[in-house]
C-alpha cells in the first residue's frame, strides 16, 4: 500500500481534486478515457484509455498499489462507477464517488423528469425545435426525431442523427446571454439535458427558464450500494487525507 491515488476523472471537480492533492503533495494518477479530442488535462500523472472492465481495472490496481481510489468521472457514466466499485471491492482497495449534486428547479422552471434517453425522445416528439445536449454518446435515441434539431457537442457526433440537425461544435462552459441567443437564432421549443448539475452547464437551464421554453431532464443513474459519496472537492480531499 502507498500513499498514491487513482483519480478516474474527465470532470471539473475531478481536475480540482487532482490540483488539491498534489499541491497537497499526494501522488495522483488521474485516468481519463479517452474519448474527448484535446482534453483539459489535469497536474500529475495522467493515462488515458479505458482498463478493460472490471477484471482489468482489478489487475490495475493489484499491479499498481494505491491507497485508495476517487470515482470522479460524469454523473451519468454508470458503467465505469459499477467497474470501480465492483474491481475496487475485488483488490480491497477503498473507493469514494465525488459526485456533484444535481440540480433543483427554481421559480419559473417547466421541468419534466425521465428516466433515459429513450424517454426523454418519447417526450419531445411533439416539438418542433428541440436543442439536444445530452453529450455525443447515445444521440442515437434521438435519431427518428422528425424536428429540426440542435446538437452541441465539444468533438463531431458520430451518426446515426436526427434528419434534420445542426451541430454546434463549442466547449463550454457558455453564458446565460449565449444560451439565450443560441435558443432564439434557432427557435428551440424544448431542451434536452442531463441532471449533470454543477454550475458549468447550467446557463441553459436559466435561459430556458426566461425564454419559457420547457426543459425534459435525464435523472441520474443510481450509485451502487455501500459506496460513500461526496458532493464536494473539499470532502473528497477530506476522505482521501485520511487514508494516505
Amino acid at each position: 500500500m502507498t500513499g498514491r491515488v487513482l483519480l478516474l476523472g474527465g470532470t471539473g471537480e475531478a481536475r480540482r481534486l487532482a490540483t488539491r492533492l498534489v499541491d497537497d503533495g499526494v501522488p495522483v494518477v488521474s485516468s481519463l478515457a479517452g474519448r474527448v479530442t484535446d482534453p483539459l488535462l489535469p497536474p500529475g500523472e495522467v493515462r488515458m484509455g479505458g482498463f478493460g472492465g472490471v477484471v482489468g481495472l482489478a489487475a490495475w490496481l493489484q499491479e499498481h498499489p494505491v491507497a485508495a481510489v476517487v470515482d470522479a468521472t460524469h454523473p451519468f457514466a454508470a458503467g465505469m462507477t459499477a467497474n470501480a466499485a465492483r474491481a475496487c471491492a475485488l483488490a480491497g482497495v477503498p473507493l469514494l464517488r465525488l459526485q456533484r449534486p444535481g440540480w433543483s428547479p427554481q421559480p419559473g422552471d417547466d421541468w419534466r423528469r425521465v428516466d433515459s434517453l429513450p424517454e426523454a425522445a418519447d417526450a419531445v416528439a411533439g416539438f418542433a425545435h428541440v436543442f439536444l445536449t445530452t453529450g455525443r454518446q447515445g444521440l442515437a435515441a434521438f435519431a427518428a426525431l422528425t424536428a429540426e434539431c440542435v446538437v452541441r457537442s465539444v468533438d463531431p457526433p458520430e451518426p446515426p442523427l436526427p434528419a434534420r440537425t445542426t451541430v454546434v461544435l463549442a466547449r463550454g462552459p457558455f453564458t446565460v446571454d449565449e444560451e439565450r441567443a443560441l435558443m432564439t437564432e434557432h427557435r428551440i421549443d424544448v431542451v434536452v439535458t442531463k441532471d449533470s448539475g454543477g454550475h458549468m452547464t447550467e446557463a441553459k437551464l436559466t435561459a430556458a427558464r426566461e425564454l419559457g421554453v420547457p426543459v425534459v431532464l435525464v435523472r441520474r443513474p443510481p450509485v451502487p450500494p455501500g459506496v460513500p459519496i461526496a458532493a464536494t472537492v473539499e470532502q473528497a480531499a477530506e476522505w482521501v487525507a485520511a487514508r494516505v
